[in-house]
């Protein structure tokens, strides 16, 4: 850790991204911090930036942008896959402020906030044998990713389900359930319309049964207009008078053997 943030000054106050004296105070600093434990504290680069503000954090990616040709990353919106989580040696990681992410065959990818550092770029490059590609990020984004990993370690997350489910709770369907708003099933089933005689189908499969061939289609049997033993709606009452006078009958007319 010490040779890391040492050489890491050497190079900040070589491309003159800070004052000889600001790295002075900062490397004390880091030693109180050191005695405590803290590994996210114990950063020459995280005293330089946000206790004495000799430079923005920004600045020396930017820096390393223009000047070393490396990209930069952001491991929060990346998906690490299990394997390089299994092999990532967390005291190393905080050492270096450095973190592998990924890799593609021989090629290792790994992101770093201490890049100006050669004894980090130096200790990485013995881990792989195959080349390594850089990436800049912040001091934060490391931190983050350490003390997640760390957690994951401790209580491992719970395994994805292998089918989901609704979030809420769905009952089995019942015969006699029926829709919030109390009205039925729009279409009823074929079980239900069997006990309905004029609505069930017989065995040949037609709607309605048919007649025999070469007979007429069964009428129904004629019934009285009114109920036996009732009066006719519009039977006038005993001894009314009809409202138009029947007729009278033509008198018979004379006959011309008279004359």
């Amino acid at each position: 850790m010490l040779r890391a943030n040492r050489l890491l000054g050497a190079g900040l106050v070589e491309a003159n991204l800070v004052k000889l004296e600001e790295l002075e105070k900062a490397n004390e600093r880091l030693l109180e911090i050191i005695t405590t434990e803290q590994p996210r504290q114990a950063t020459v680069l995280g005293i330089l930036a946000y206790e004495l503000k000799a430079f923005k954090e920004e600045d020396i990616l930017q820096h390393c942008v223009d000047n070393e040709g490396i990209g930069l990353i952001d491991l929060r919106g990346y998906e690490v896959h299990d394997d390089v989580k299994k092999a990532t040696e967390i005291p190393t990681c905080w050492a270096t402020w450095s973190v592998p992410f990924d890799h593609d065959e021989d090629f290792h990818f790994i992101a770093t906030a201490y890049y100006l550092s050669p004894a980090v770029r130096s200790f990485w490059e013995k881990q792989f044998t195959g080349p390594i590609l850089w990436f800049g990020t912040t001091l934060e984004v490391i931190a983050d990713y350490l003390e997640k990993l760390a957690a994951e370690r401790i209580a491992p997350p719970p395994p994805t389900p292998t089918g989901t489910r609704s979030p809420f709770g769905v009952p089995p369907a019942s015969p006699n359930t029926r829709s919030p708003f109390g009205t039925p099933t729009p279409f009823p089933k074929a079980a239900a319309l069997a006990g309905i005689p004029s609505l069930g189908k017989t065995a040949s499969g037609t709607p309605f049964p048919r007649p025999p061939s070469g007979t007429p289609f069964p009428r129904p049997a004629s019934t009285p207009p009114f109920p036996t033993g009732s009066k006719p709606p519009l039977a006038a009452p005993a001894g009314s008078k009809p409202p138009f006078p029947a007729p009278a009958a033509n008198p018979a007319k004379p006959s011309n053997s008279a004359n």
